[in-house]
């Protein structure tokens, strides 16, 4: 029996037993899990810091070495994650909503874990931490298989995650696929038997494989390419602090911006403040013809740069002339994750919010906020830019489904 198939099955019994333990005892190992991440960060950044070496070897200038790697800060940020997610109410058992039948049956929905949670994902062993514990608080099995660049820090991750299970929760709830095989990925997206659901992170071209690939339900995490529209009214230094934010903290993350609208009426005055403030952090700007009339000393932006989702110190700036313009821009070339309008005047905020097509839009706000910790969600399997069961950032609610139970006295259906 393969590595796969071995630890699939397990997952899938200790399911079982997730869906029937209490509220209580996931509490108490969410706490354990924390605790253990906490005292064992030596071993976890030691891990972590083999596959920042090996990784630098043959990728020395790659976005992802950000997203691999992990210090006392983030260490501590997954630590504190469990222990948000372990505060929040349980999901598990909810009614959500109740009727009675004019033949007497009184029916309830409630809500259920799903069962296996299948993820895959490349670089980012804080996801580790943040899967297995919003599977484990929503009752849920994980079955985890992350990018091979992150492996040494995955395994040690989840010998100590395991181990805090021990006298509380079945240890075969969280899984490991340690095998640095590709086609274990194609495996594990045909195990309907085992797997309930694939929760893809990565790459376009990554997810793209995943969901073109699986037989598996899944629930597609998309890729960032995200807009920030500045309007004709903006606070120019909003505008900037804004983009500032969103461009600059951590490029290389889903929930950056790639690209900045600006409304033609204010193009020749904003534009070049922005160029100007930008350049000070080193970011590689390009523009459309509009744009390069205002800055001529920045890269001219093709066709394929607005489809682009620029994983470095890199945005395009485009002029467009309305607030609708910009929405069509937006839903043609971005990818339905998050965007932003900066801007006073409220018509014009209703109309970007109701008509921008993405799971995150915002007014007078950084679209860096799409994150499960900031939305109060304690942490997130994924940011889903799909419509089907979830969309947005995937916290506990988005890992559990619904079941009708039905209580009757002996109806019988007479047509």
């Amino acid at each position: 029996m393969s590595e796969l198939i071995e630890k699939a099955r397990a997952a899938k019994i200790a399911s079982y037993e997730l869906a029937k333990s209490s509220d209580e005892a996931r509490k108490k190992a969410l706490n354990y899990m924390s605790k253990a991440i906490l005292e064992h960060s030596k071993e976890i950044l030691e891990a972590n810091a083999k596959d920042i070496e090996e990784f630098q070897k043959s990728n020395p200038d790659s976005p992802l070495i950000d997203r691999l790697l992990l210090n006392e800060k983030r260490v501590k940020d997954c630590a504190d994650g469990l222990l948000k997610i372990a505060s929040l109410p349980d999901p598990i058992g909810e009614v959500v909503e109740g009727w009675r039948t004019r033949h007497g049956l009184e029916i309830f929905k409630v809500r259920v874990p799903i069962g296996v949670i299948g993820a895959v994902y490349e670089a980012r062993p804080n996801v580790t931490v943040d899967i297995s514990g919003l599977a484990i608080r929503s009752g849920n099995a994980c079955i985890l298989r992350g990018g091979s660049e992150a492996l040494n820090s995955n395994i040690k991750i989840v010998q100590i995650l395991r181990k805090s299970l021990e006298g509380i929760l079945p240890l075969d709830s969280i899984q490991i696929i340690e095998s640095r095989e590709r086609s274990i990925v194609y495996e594990m997206l045909k195990l309907n038997e085992y797997i309930d659901v694939i929760v893809p992170r990565g790459s376009a071209q990554f997810i793209k494989f995943v969901r073109d690939n699986s037989s598996v339900p899944v629930i597609e995490t998309g890729a960032g390419n995200n807009h920030i529209f500045v309007n004709w009214d903006a606070d120019f230094e909003m505008a900037n602090r804004i983009i500032v934010n969103a461009k600059v903290q951590r490029p290389a993350v889903c929930n950056a911006v790639r690209k900045v609208l600006v409304h033609k009426d204010v193009a020749e005055k904003y534009i070049p403040l922005l160029v100007s403030e930008l350049k000070r952090y080193g970011v590689k700007l390009k523009g459309d013809e509009r744009v390069l009339k205002i800055v001529p000393d920045i890269m001219p932006a093709d066709e394929r740069d607005w489809y682009e989702e620029y994983l470095d110190l890199t945005l395009a700036i485009k002029v467009v002339d309305s607030v609708k313009d910009a929405v069509e821009h937006i839903n043609k070339y971005g990818t339905k994750h998050s965007e932003s309008i900066i801007t006073k005047n409220l018509e014009d905020a209703k109309y970007f919010t109701w008509n921008v097509d993405s799971a995150c839009v915002y007014v007078n706000a950084s679209t860096r906020f799409t994150d499960g910790g900031e939305f109060g969600f304690g942490a997130e399997v994924g940011i889903s830019t799909q419509k089907l069961h979830a969309r947005g950032p995937m916290g506990l609610r988005e890992l559990t489904t619904t079941k009708y139970i039905i209580y009757g006295n002996g109806q019988v259906r007479e047509i």
